[in-house]
């Protein structure tokens, strides 16, 4: 790029007296052009396509070296984007006049190519073109729109020498090129120094701090605009309302909403747009659809700021309404639009509404946009189809941070650590750097592995990154922490941060209620209360949750209560099955019962599985039937609550049902899920399935299990015999043995040294013998075993389980 401050100052005797001659005949235009017929033609030329088919016409009439014409045509195809087509016609042209360098370089600065803009400019002063300050105005457009500060600073300078500094028009430029390139200060000491100043440059100032976040001084300067008697424009308007928005000041909004009436600009389609994105953003919704229903005129932007509105208020199935409803409008979506709606298919898990907005993503050459494409991932990978999304990524030319971070996250969230981590190993291969989102969505991987020495390296990768004070990742880490069975060190973290959002308070509530530790959550709870964070409905359903693991009933019932009456949250299906877990696992299963229905919206499947889930630790078979029974119509192809159920049956003694539901199971191609539990010995994941001997070490970890349960038997431990079903006692015996959580924790006593804490996770709910037996081996080893299970954390030391055997 040359600089202007490298222009060469050309002495006139350089200068050709051809160039001379050109000089001085630059105004000079035949009156009797305007008469042709091409002329008139190009007066009501309004497309590129129309330009091209005058040209011909012109060149045939051998018009196409008269002044007017090169004029127009430069002109024209400026106008519609072209310059390089006005650049052949400017070349051409042997009598150039400056209106022609004016023109193209405005043609410049409309397509903001800055590096051609520049290089024309220094061309003018070469060829001694008289500069005028609307050349400085272009120019510094094309900065602002590049963002190119440094550039700006010597367009700024060379503004100055040529005796523009007192231009209205040229300060207005410099003031709104450096708000664009983020120098709000530089833009307002302009803004000040300017000896008289009109609507548009009060605009621009407001609109620069409005759009550099500076929401409150965007409101202090129209205050100050109409101190001093100016009515503020519809410009303005459009300018202050996303200032309005940020700060939630509804107040002000309705204000200038009444203005809008008053002044009748309640018509303009940008200022009733605005209107909708205010209210909506200050938890309006409703009366921002009633503006929007309300518009005689509506473009692509009005409907995009509706369904974002909804998409932000968590309202996905009105966003997709309306997204259908533009649809069939006939008006072309936006990649916006489109991104709105993948927001919305992917917050409603809607895989079928998600498959047919990609194609139409495609249909609209939409898919080669990485936002869109970005959006396309996150999509899928919220439907469940994290494969399909790393499809799409595959064929990403251009990977941005958000595309590896939707990837990664993807990966996390749907139940597949380990590929998380190893495009995240791939993402730094790329040399791209991870932001605080992506070290987030690492440690939400590292954290579904439960893995306590891979979670000190990615929380030393933090460290070293400096991000360990960042409120995100540190609130990530809590959680972590909280689920690889360090609680402890979680609450360390959680102590020292100066900074905590309600999701932080909340991974610790829950971190505690996992771990049996019900009082602390409700402590922390009370702590929260007191400071200036409210709890939202995540907070109290953790705080359900922990009451119910803990057998803490009043005050799980206290806590439902307070959310509804003292917080107006709405409760939402998953409070009303951990309220009926609370009150079933404690054995309360008529109160359970009752609850459910009582309940003022239809029971899901979450509310109906806790129930049967109490019905199994308590043996009851009667609301266990009327449980199952409704599960089976909602979800009939889970065979977990078959099993469940034949379980209940079975310690009923009722062998008849037993078999009637395997029979049932076996007809419907129902199976139960696999038992799986894993454990890390030096750095690497060990996975067992009950019975399995695919592991390389499966007799040693056989013989050694043998030993443990004869020791364990000498202190106490009874096989319960009754989990097995049509075999004989010593091979009831064997199966029970070969459970994946013992086969986990042998090779974990057998690979680490006396003292170490066996780390176990595993995919089910612990089974009673289990349960038993992993006391008896805590206390016959000496060894702390932590066990994670798919509801809570085990931890057993000395013959005894956190829980209270209450889980």
């Amino acid at each position: 790029m040359l600089h202007v401050s490298a222009v060469p100052q050309f002495p006139n005797s350089t200068l050709t007296s051809h160039h001379r001659h050109v000089l001085t005949q630059r105004n000079h235009i035949p009156a009797n052009v305007y008469e042709h017929p091409a002329a008139l033609l190009l007066e009501r030329c309004s497309s590129l396509k129309d330009l091209r088919q005058i040209l011909p016409l012109v060149f045939k009439n051998g018009l196409y070296h008269e002044q007017l014409f090169q004029t127009k045509f430069v002109s024209l195809f400026c106008r519609h984007g072209s310059v390089d087509e006005a650049a052949r016609v400017f070349e051409l042209s042997d009598d150039k006049l400056d209106v022609l360098y004016h023109t193209m370089l405005k043609g410049y600065a409309k397509v903001s190519d800055l590096d051609k803009a520049v290089r024309f400019f220094v061309r003018m002063r070469y060829d001694d073109v008289e500069v005028v300050v609307y050349n400085f105005t272009y120019l510094l457009k094309v900065c602002g729109d590049e963002a190119d500060l440094r550039m700006g600073k010597e367009i700024h300078g060379l503004l100055v020498k040529s005796g523009f500094s007192l231009d209205l028009f040229a300060m207005t430029g410099l003031e709104n090129m450096y708000a664009k390139c983020r120098q709000v200060h530089e833009a307002r000491k302009v803004f000040d120094r300017m000896s008289e100043r009109d609507l548009v440059s009060w605009n621009t100032m407001v609109s620069g701090y409005s759009q550099n976040g500076l929401a409150r001084l965007a409101l202090d300067m129209v205050a100050r605009m109409c101190e001093e008697n100016l009515k503020p424009s519809f410009i303005t308007i459009v300018s202050v309302l996303p200032a309005v928005s940020a700060l939630g000041l509804i107040s002000i909004g309705k204000e200038i909403h009444g203005y809008v009436l008053r002044a009748g600009f309640d018509s303009l389609v940008n200022i009733c747009t605005a209107l909708v994105d205010m209210y909506a953003k200050c938890g309006y919704l409703n009366v921002a659809r009633q503006i929007f229903d309300g518009m005689l005129e509506r473009n692509v932007v009005s409907w995009n700021s509706m369904i974002d509105a909804y998409v932000q208020n968590e309202s996905p199935k009105e966003a997709m309404v309306i997204f259908e409803k533009m649809l069939e409008e006939g008006v072309k979506p936006t990649d916006v639009s489109v991104m709105g709606a993948l927001h919305g298919c992917a917050d409603l898990g809607d895989l079928e509404r998600g498959r047919f907005i990609h194609e139409l993503s495609v249909k609209l050459d939409l898919d080669r946009n990485v936002s869109v494409v970005n959006s396309l991932i996150s999509m899928y990978c919220k439907c469940k189809e994290v494969d399909t999304a790393a499809s799409v990524f595959g064929k990403l030319q251009t990977r941005t941070v958000v595309s590896w971070n939707a990837m990664i996250l993807g990966f996390a969230q749907n139940g597949r650590p380990i590929e998380a981590l190893n495009y995240f190993s791939e993402m730094r291969a790329w040399n791209a750097k991870p932001d605080t989102f992506t070290y987030v969505s690492v440690i939400t991987a590292l954290a579904e592995l439960s893995i306590t020495h891979q979670a000190k390296w990615i929380h030393g990768v933090v460290m070293r990154n400096c991000l360990n004070k960042n409120v995100f990742v540190a609130t990530a880490l809590v959680d972590m922490y909280a689920k690889c069975g360090a609680i402890m060190t979680a609450r360390k973290i959680f102590d020292m941060m100066s900074e905590r959002h309600v999701t932080t308070w909340n991974a610790m509530i829950d971190g505690y209620g996992t771990h049996g530790l019900g009082k602390s959550a409700l402590e922390l709870f009370e702590e929260m209360r007191k400071g200036i964070i409210k709890p939202n409905g995540v907070t109290f359903l953790s705080i359900i949750s922990a009451c119910s693991h803990s057998g803490l009933v009043e005050e799980g019932l206290k806590g439902f209560d307070m959310m509804k009456e003292y917080y107006c949250i709405e409760p939402s299906m998953d409070h009303y099955g951990a309220m009926v877990d609370l009150l079933g696992r404690a054995g309360q299963l008529n109160e359970a019962w009752d609850f459910i229905i009582e309940m003022p919206v239809k029971p899901a499947v979450n509310v109906y599985g806790a129930m049967l889930g109490a019905c199994q630790i308590h043996k009851n078979v009667e609301f266990a039937e009327k449980a199952a029974e409704r599960l089976f119509e909602l979800n009939p192809e889970d065979g977990g609550y078959h099993v469940l159920l034949a379980n209940i049956y079975r310690a009923a003694s009722m062998w008849e049902k037993v078999g009637q539901v395997r029979v049932s199971m076996l007809r419907q191609g129902l199976r139960k899920t696999p038992g799986c539990s894993m454990v890390e010995i030096k750095n690497e994941v060990h996975s067992f399935f009950s019975g399995s001997t695919a592991h390389p070490d499966s007799k040693k970890i056989y013989a050694f299990l043998e030993k443990l349960m004869g020791k364990i038997k000498e202190a106490g431990y009874v096989p319960d015999m009754n989990l097995i079903l049509g075999v004989e006692d010593d091979v009831k015996e064997q199966l029970l043995s070969s459970h994946s959580e013992k086969l986990a924790i042998s090779f974990g006593l057998l690979n680490t040294t006396a003292g170490t804490t066996i780390h176990v996770r595993k995919n089910l709910r612990v089974c009673a013998d289990c349960h038993n037996a992993t006391k008896y081996i805590s206390l016959v080893t000496g060894r702390e075993i932590i066990v994670r299970d798919m509801q809570r954390f085990h931890h057993f030391k000395n013959g005894a389980c956190s829980c209270g055997d209450y889980w």
